[in-house]
């Protein structure tokens, strides 16, 4: 009888069970198969009473998951567990256990940080039992977050009809508000610098008047700027020129929050996107003679490199940059925080180069590889060197400063300069006691400026700062408070909604000793106290519930309801005032008399775009390009709903040369929907966004639509008042009519 083995990804099973042989059979448990039942004194899933005792119950939608791992379990000689190498895998292990009744002393736990053939077969040499103080970590972070989630969002729910609030989301949250009150009470700052330009040997360079008799100039009006300009003459003296060599170190390999922000500097990737790239790298490729993973497990706080890796990536610099480029292994600093359990997110292999991989993977998954890849290789390189000059002048009293450099040795930068912005600048030789006369002198008046909005790298780097979450959830948090509509995206940056800062304000009120960086950060050392076995779970918990609770009640008590925002115009149907609403795809507009009154306003819909192709199932409409209400590209028959034809990937105008059937986009190429044929994109087709990875993060998204899903949508929102639905978890309104007798008011929703 074979072993069996469960993963988390089906996409790691297959690569796992090439590697294990005949011997072993690799079944996925497609995540969590278990999670808090929504039971029990206010749905918690939990007894606070009774030692906070959680009432799991498996996810109906795992049912035939678990019926497969069952009957496989029955027949297996062993069964080993090899879910991801964190708390979350350790807890699903667990979860696992449970349900298969397996026996919590064997050693049947197997951890590996890259999905390659030898760590795969060296983790299962060395199986270790189920780690209880994880699973204890883990299990107490989701109690604390249904308990936090569920009794704030149903207060925030009845008092400010905001949907939904929790333990980090909210901190976050709180970070956008106040970075937008700074903005708002910021008053610009009138300040004045003056530079002079110099003309040397045919070469011109600038440099900034920076003291008065020794002391820093400050220019705060045009005024003092034109007297130190009437008290200038027209010679300056060079009084000193020195040189020395300068070294710039590499930056430390990733971490999963520098790759998130450093992949949305460097590529405008989202975090989200960022993070399903690397999964997809990290669980395995299809390469022309094998199956493997082309990075290790992407979540970490670590930028450690493990010997086994460093001393071939050592060898490979030399061989191929030369032993000059040979750097060393340089210690980062670690947070007081961080969990060190995994190494640095670098390649499985340094020898797989970027170049060897990239038509295995898509544009998306090649670019971040290349990244993943050069920023390791560089961290093991040697120092860049420039040599720099600074030059001082003085005129009347004034001193000026410029300074210029020039590289030297390229170091590092060899393998990352394409990612690093380099300044050189040389300077013409010039001599202490040398006199130069001002080709020009230019005053320029400045305003300062207000503190910039976060964005998505700004803000996982300001939460990582104050040790706030973990960067494995930064992505999922983000997602929150925008799909909540407590933030909006403006150029790429966070702007906080009436309803957000209405929200931070009331959780400020009434939950400020608990709703706050400090305690959040708190809570996540607590944890790792937990993880490490220093610290009991029901002890934390019944200290947090403690201070939690007493609030919770003040705040149901005290709080004042606040009414749904007018906008100011009647209803056209009954006269009564129109107010905002939130539902499931955002804000909108509706009758503050519902349910009696149940008008909502129309939304303006962006008319979809033409693309010349004939739909080819009716042969009388086009077919356009629409996007679902979540913003992803698709393309169906205009004719809809009377022609439902929809698919993904972009159709060209030209029939196929050998059916005539349709052509679509699909990666660099251009294929037939009916036949084999397909050619090579053009330039103008090759820069358009690519489908195949619209569709790829489509289908890796949490909220899937399929194509039917999607006109379901369509139709919802562009027909007026023709259907209601409740949130049954939220009791939120999501749309009114006045065909559906079963309506509920949030309000009624929530006292049931």
């Amino acid at each position: 009888m074979k072993n069996l083995v469960i993963v988390e990804s089906p996409a790691k099973s297959k690569t796992i069970e090439k590697y294990l042989g005949k011997d072993f059979i690799v079944l996925s448990s497609v995540g969590h198969i278990r999670d808090l039942a929504k039971t029990g004194k206010e749905r918690l899933g939990i007894d606070v009473e009774n030692k906070f005792a959680p009432n799991y119950k498996e996810s109906p939608d795992k049912k035939d998951v678990i019926k497969e791992l069952k009957k496989a379990a029955r027949k297996a000689d062993h069964v080993y567990l090899a879910t991801d190498p964190d708390r979350e895998g350790e807890a699903i292990s667990w979860h696992l256990a449970e349900v298969l009744k397996l026996k919590l002393d064997q050693e049947n736990r197997v951890v590996f940080n890259e999905i390659t053939k030898d760590a795969v077969l060296a983790a299962f040499e060395q199986p270790r039992q189920i780690d209880m103080n994880l699973v204890h970590s883990q299990e107490s972070r989701r109690l604390l977050d249904r308990i936090i989630g569920f009794k704030l969002s149903r207060l925030l729910k009845k008092k400010i009809s905001s949907p939904s609030a929790g333990r980090v989301q909210s901190v976050a949250l709180q970070l956008i508000v106040e970075r937008e009150r700074e903005i708002e009470a910021f008053i610009p700052r009138e300040y004045w610098d003056i530079a002079v330009e110099f003309l040397v040997n045919e070469q011109t360079f600038k440099a900034d008047i920076t003291k008065f008799q020794g002391k820093k100039l400050t220019l705060d009006n045009e005024n003092e700027t034109n007297a130190v300009l009437a008290a200038l003459g027209a010679d300056y003296t060079v009084t000193k020129v020195a040189q020395r060599k300068t070294k710039k170190q590499p930056k430390q390999p990733f971490t999963t929050s520098t790759l998130q922000q450093e992949a949305a500097n460097k590529l405008g990737f989202a975090a989200r996107r960022t993070m399903q790239l690397a999964q997809k790298l990290y669980e395995g490729v299809q390469l022309e003679d094998e199956q493997v993973g082309l990075i290790t497990y992407m979540r970490t706080d670590s930028t450690r490199l493990s010997d086994n890796f460093v001393a071939p990536t050592l060898g490979y610099i030399e061989a191929t940059y030369g032993s000059e480029y040979v750097g060393s292994v340089r210690g980062g600093k670690v947070k007081e925080n961080a969990q060190d359990a995994h190494e640095a997110i670098r390649p499985t292999d340094i020898t797989r180069t970027p170049l060897s991989i990239k038509k295995y993977v898509t544009p998306s998954e090649y670019k971040l590889y290349r990244f993943i890849w050069s920023r390791t290789i560089a961290a093991l390189m040697a120092d860049a060197q420039s040599q720099t000059t600074k030059v001082v002048m003085e005129n009347n009293g004034y001193e000026l400063n410029v300074s210029g450099s020039v590289p030297s040795f390229d170091g590092y930068l060899v393998a990352y300069g394409e990612y690093e912005t380099t300044k050189s600048e040389q300077l013409p030789a010039l001599a202490v006691g040398e006199v130069l006369p001002a080709q020009s002198v230019m005053p320029a008046q400045h305003f300062t400026n207000p503190p910039a909005r976060f964005s998505e790298a700004t803000l996982i780097k300001m939460l990582e700062e104050l040790g706030i979450g973990r960067p494995s959830t930064y992505t999922a948090i983000l997602g929150t408070i925008v799909a909540r509509g407590y933030v909006t995206l403006e150029e790429k940056r966070f702007k906080p909604t009436y309803q957000g800062t209405l929200t931070t304000d009331k959780l400020r009120e009434y939950f400020t000793n608990f709703i706050n960086v400090e305690y959040t950060a708190n809570m996540e050392h607590d944890l790792d106290l937990i993880a490490q076995g220093e610290e009991e779970s029901l002890e934390f918990l019944q200290r947090f519930y403690d201070v939690f609770a007493p609030l919770v009640e003040n705040a149901y008590e005290n709080m004042e309801k606040v009414p749904p925002r007018e906008t100011g115009e009647p209803c056209p149907e009954c006269g009564k005032p129109l107010v905002y609403r939130r539902g499931r795809f955002g804000e909108f507009v509706a009758c503050s008399g519902f349910p009696e009154c149940t008008y909502i306003q129309k939304k303006a819909q962006e008319p979809p775009k033409s693309t010349g192709v004939t739909c080819p199932k009716c042969h009388e409409g086009e077919i356009v390009e629409r996007k679902t209400r979540r913003g992803k590209l698709f393309f169906s028959c205009s004719r809809y709903p009377d022609c439902d034809f929809a698919m993904w990937e972009r159709p060209i105008v030209e029939p196929c040369p050998q059916c005539q059937g349709m052509l679509v986009e699909k990666g660099k190429n251009i294929v037939c929907k009916e036949c084999d044929f397909t050619r090579p994109k053009t330039m103008e087709e090759l820069d358009r966004l690519d489908p195949k990875e619209v569709a790829f993060e489509a289908e890796k998204q949490a909220e899937v639509e399929t194509i039917s899903e999607l006109f379901a949508e369509e139709q919802a929102v562009t027909q007026n008042g023709e259907h209601v639905e409740i949130d049954a978890e939220t009791g939120e309104v999501v749309m009114q009519t006045a065909k559906t007798s079963e309506v509920e008011t949030t309000e009624q929703s929530e006292k049931e």
